[in-house]
């Protein structure tokens, strides 16, 4: 059985013929803690993970980009010297197609690729499929260019921005951030705002075990660009630029006038921004039991959908 790299390959031959120039990679990631914090602009601890997105990539100097994902075998092209739009009818090119778009608008001078495309990062499992795709395939077009070194962050805002234009989904960065910025034996501690990172290192005697429950997860779905609208009302009822910004105690103070459902997500984002840090000063103290307990408290409870 052909392990993830053989199946790009063998994938690439029978679409293109030959061989690739590059084969490109991005992980997977888990969220450990920080949930709904960042789009508004707070902390988050994620993890990259061993299952990932693999994209073999050739040049091409005609303007034309041929993509094949092997998982599904579908195949599609598009041209980068015409405008780039989103195709209706195969919704997973306009992650290809987002991010080709938001390097050029970066000022990557692509001339044209061909991609070919297979991981094993389990769809609607909450896991950052979409990101791992959007990283390996920016990866991959950058590396085409000659870039000597990529912007790793800059190749994560390309991956939100095809999310935002082209799939239709209003994320925040980190899903992006860690599968651009991960390190291996760490978590990720993101400030949203300035998009600053830290890894933090885990104990070697502790392992993170990623259980599916089963139930599909889709951002796309209208729920979660609502819970962003809800958010962005609270900021507005409080006067601030963002949820991070707000206090606990102005929140109780200020918050007549909310409905029930939005006032919920103003104080779980309060309250899980704290709980962030409180996860990673515990980590650093190399305090699992600690870790555990930053867990989201009951009144937090209400603002889950």
């Amino acid at each position: 059985m052909l392990d993830l790299q053989g199946r790009v390959l063998v994938a690439f031959n029978s679409a293109f013929g030959g061989k690739p120039d590059l084969c490109a990679r991005a992980p997977g990631r888990v969220n450990l803690i920080g949930d709904h914090t960042d789009y508004n602009d707070g902390w988050v601890l994620p993890m990259a993970i061993g299952s990932e997105t693999r994209v073999g990539a050739r040049a091409r100097d005609d303007g034309l980009i041929r993509v094949h994902a092997a998982d599904i075998r579908e195949s599609c092209a598009f041209r980068i010297d015409a405008e780039i739009l989103p195709d209706p009818d195969q919704l997973w090119s306009n992650y290809v197609r987002g991010v080709a778009a938001a390097q050029i608008e970066q000022g990557l001078p692509l001339t044209g690729a061909e991609l070919a495309i297979a991981g094993t990062v389990p769809q609607g499992a909450g896991l950052s499929s979409s990101a791992s795709l959007e990283v390996a395939t920016g990866l991959a077009l950058a590396a085409l260019t000659g870039a000597p070194d990529v912007d790793r962050t800059a190749l994560a805002l390309a991956g939100q921005r095809a999310e935002h234009r082209f799939a239709g989904c209003q994320c925040g960065l980190m899903d992006q951030l860690v599968s651009a910025r991960g390190e291996a034996g760490s978590a990720l501690l993101i400030d949203c705002r300035s998009l600053q990172t830290q890894p933090v290192a885990l104990p070697d005697d502790v392992a993170v075990m990623i259980v599916h429950s089963g139930v599909s997860r889709e951002l796309v779905d209208g729920e979660y660009n609502m819970r962003r609208a809800q958010c962005d009302a609270a900021a507005r009822h409080f006067g601030v630029a963002a949820l991070c910004d707000l206090e606990r105690t102005e929140l109780e103070l200020s918050c007549a006038g909310l409905d029930r459902q939005t006032l919920a997500r103003a104080r779980h984002v309060v309250g899980e921004n704290a709980r962030v840090l409180a996860a990673v000063e515990a980590l650093r103290a190399r305090d699992v039991p600690s870790v555990a307990s930053a867990a989201i408290p009951r009144e937090a409870l209400d603002a889950l959908p």
